[in-house]
């Protein structure tokens, strides 16, 4: 019982101090063209690391999964909203996971 609390405790303070340090010494706004963009980019990246192979390995099929990737990447770079491309690959996966 030990052990979990302080692992419990162990979680808290791993996820707490990464949004704790930032706010401690960085006081004053940041500037830094490189730094901003950064921190602008970064949530898609991580969302997209932690997604991406799941959606490769979602139908059992990594073509049918790339094939439909593709096309679902291809629609939203045309500015498609997401819920219609969303909607647009399941369907795709669906039926090319049949077909295939």
């Amino acid at each position: 019982m030990y052990k979990i609390i302080l692992y419990c405790l162990v979680l808290a303070v791993a996820s707490f101090l990464p949004r704790v340090i930032p706010l401690v010494f960085c006081k004053k706004k940041i500037t830094n063209k490189f730094i901003l963009s950064f921190l602008y980019y970064m949530p898609y990246a991580v969302i997209s690391a932690l997604t991406f192979p799941f959606i490769l390995f979602s139908t059992g099929s990594v073509a049918v999964s790339a094939i439909v990737t593709g096309i679902v990447l291809i629609i939203s770079y045309f500015k498609v909203n997401t819920t219609i491309c969303a909607i647009i690959g399941v369907v795709l996966a669906l039926v090319l996971g049949f077909i295939f």
